[in-house]
């Protein structure tokens, strides 16, 4: 029974289902999300590289 409890909790993180689920307990406004996504980008860039320098 654990075996499959986890293995369902890996598939539903796998697929982002849990993450979604936790965005949408409140309204955010498009500009937030915008701002949010366009921050997300920047983190990943830079993470980018600096692994590539």
């Amino acid at each position: 029974m654990e075996r499959a409890i986890r293995r369902l909790k890996k598939r539903l993180d796998r697929e982002g289902i849990i993450k979604d689920a936790r965005a949408k307990r409140y309204f955010e406004k498009p500009s937030e999300v915008r701002r949010r996504k366009k921050k997300v980008e920047a983190f990943n860039d830079m993470l980018r590289n600096r692994r590539n320098a």
